[in-house]
């Protein structure tokens, strides 16, 4: 059976226009990445759904992602700032929680500009040490990160510390969903385990981001059929086997139900 690929990992700044041109499904699919992730946004809105809950996104938000944290944007047309692509986490000594900072303050506009100027400048200056001195730099952003989080009041609505017990349940089930979504788990047995109901958990997880415990397990392996099917040459047959599809003719079906086109033209249509 051929090896599955990760997403790579490799440390990067994209802007976050580039991102929002991205196809619909890349943006608001439910997916987690394997390297920390910071956005800055500078202008524009949107939507985010991270730590299982949706909240509008606007000029100065500051969020950070960590390593397998399953997360999703809306309507994020016009929008600018930046997004850095941490890569590799060792040794940077990151927050381990998710954060969404609404900075109301110029001077910390400031800081956190100067730190991603800093870290663009070495990446796109190709001098010797580069990625190394990007790293210290991405430590002051984690130190920047702490004093940021451990500033906000109970009631501030920069963290995520506030969340109600639906969007709790549905972080914790997103966080199981990411690790086991490649088996065959269905929602009643990730019910099972968050001791819970299947009835309760779909009502905690269209209450918090606005779909169903299904649609989340379904959206996550499509997302990632898609992915592979774009990116690498796996055969079909083990992309399905992978995903926790019984069959390929099953994963075909499921494939062609929600994205209008079979595997295989998918995969011939995007050239990989």
């Amino acid at each position: 059976m051929t090896r599955i690929p990760d997403q790579p990992k490799r440390l990067r700044i994209v802007p976050i226009s580039k991102l929002a041109a991205a196809p619909k499904w890349q943006l608001e699919t439910l997916r987690a990445l394997r390297e920390p992730v910071f956005f800055w946004f500078t202008a524009g809105q949107g939507r985010i759904t991270l730590g299982g809950s949706t909240r509008g996104v606007h000029p100065h938000n500051a969020i950070y992602i960590p390593p397998g944290t399953m997360y999703g944007f809306q309507a994020m047309t016009r929008t600018q700032g930046v997004a850095l692509h941490m890569g590799d986490p060792t040794g940077l000594d990151l927050p381990e929680t998710p954060l969404h900072l609404r900075l109301r303050d110029g001077s910390q506009h400031a800081e956190v500009a100067q730190i991603m100027d800093a870290i663009q400048r070495e990446l796109e200056g190709a001098k010797d040490f580069a990625e190394r001195a990007a790293r210290h730099q991405i430590g002051l952003l984690a130190i920047w990160l702490e004093r940021q989080r451990s500033s906000a009041g109970d009631d501030s609505p920069r963290g995520l510390s506030s969340t109600n017990a639906n969007e709790r349940l549905t972080a914790r089930y997103s966080t199981l969903l990411e690790r086991s979504f490649g088996s065959a788990l269905n929602v009643g047995d990730y019910a099972q385990a968050l001791g819970v109901t299947p009835t309760h958990l779909t009502r905690a997880c269209r209450a918090s981001c606005g779909r169903t415990a299904l649609q989340l397990v379904q959206e996550r392996r499509l997302y990632e059929a898609r992915r592979l099917l774009s990116e690498t040459d796996v055969p079909v047959q083990d992309i399905a086997r992978n995903l926790g599809f019984s069959t390929p003719g099953y994963f075909s079906r499921a494939f062609s139900a929600h994205t209008g086109t079979a595997p295989s033209l998918y995969r011939k249509a995007r050239g990989a």
